[in-house]
C-alpha cells in the first residue's frame, strides 16, 4: 500500500522548521495512492501553503519481459502509475515531476533535481570513535577453540588406548 498524501504531510510538518528556500521534498513512488488518510490532492495544498516543493519521480519501466509457467510474455510493471496525480502535485507546489524508466535516468533525475536545488551544507558523517571489533573477534577466537579442544584430546586418547 501506498500513502502518499500521509508521506507528503508528514514531510511538511519536518520541513516547517527550515529557512523557506530549503524547503525541497523529493517523491518517488511506482504506484498509486492507495492507503492513508489524507488526499494527496490537499497534501499537495498544505505543502504549498507552507512553501515546501515538491519534485515527484515516477518510476518503473515501460515494459518488462517475464518467464512464468505458460512461457514469456510482456507486462507492464508501470500500469499504476498515477502520472496525472504526480505532476499535478509537482506543479501546484512549484516543483517538477520526472519519470525514471531505470536506474541511469533517475540519476540523470537527481543530477537535475541537485541543479535546480543545490544543497547549501553537506550532511555530516558519523563515525564511532571507539572500535569494538575486537569483542566479537576474542569471542569467535574463544569458540573455535574450545570446540577444538575436545576434538584434540579425544584423538590423543583414542591414540593410547589403540
Amino acid at each position: 500500500e501506498t500513502a502518499i498524501g500521509d508521506a507528503i504531510a508528514l514531510a511538511v510538518k519536518r520541513l516547517r522548521e527550515r529557512p523557506a528556500d530549503r524547503r525541497i521534498l523529493i517523491l518517488l513512488t511506482d504506484g498509486v495512492n492507495t492507503a492513508g488518510a489524507l488526499d494527496p490532492a490537499k497534501a499537495a495544498e498544505l505543502a504549498a501553503a507552507n512553501q515546501v516543493r515538491l519534485y515527484t519521480i515516477g518510476i518503473g519501466a515501460d515494459s518488462l519481459r517475464v518467464n512464468d509457467f505458460f512461457g514469456s510474455r510482456l507486462i507492464n510493471p508501470s500500469a499504476d502509475l498515477d502520472e496525472k496525480l504526480l505532476r499535478g502535485i509537482a506543479e501546484q507546489t512549484g516543483g517538477r515531476y520526472f519519470r525514471a524508466r531505470d536506474t541511469r535516468e533517475l540519476a540523470g533525475i537527481y543530477t537535475e533535481i541537485d541543479r535546480l536545488e543545490p544543497a547549501m551544507e553537506q550532511g555530516g558523517k558519523y563515525r564511532p570513535v571507539e572500535e569494538w571489533f575486537h569483542l566479537p573477534l576474542a569471542l569467535a577466537f574463544v569458540l573455535a577453540f574450545g570446540l577444538a579442544l575436545p576434538r584434540t584430546a579425544l584423538w590423543s586418547l583414542r591414540e593410547r588406548i589403540a
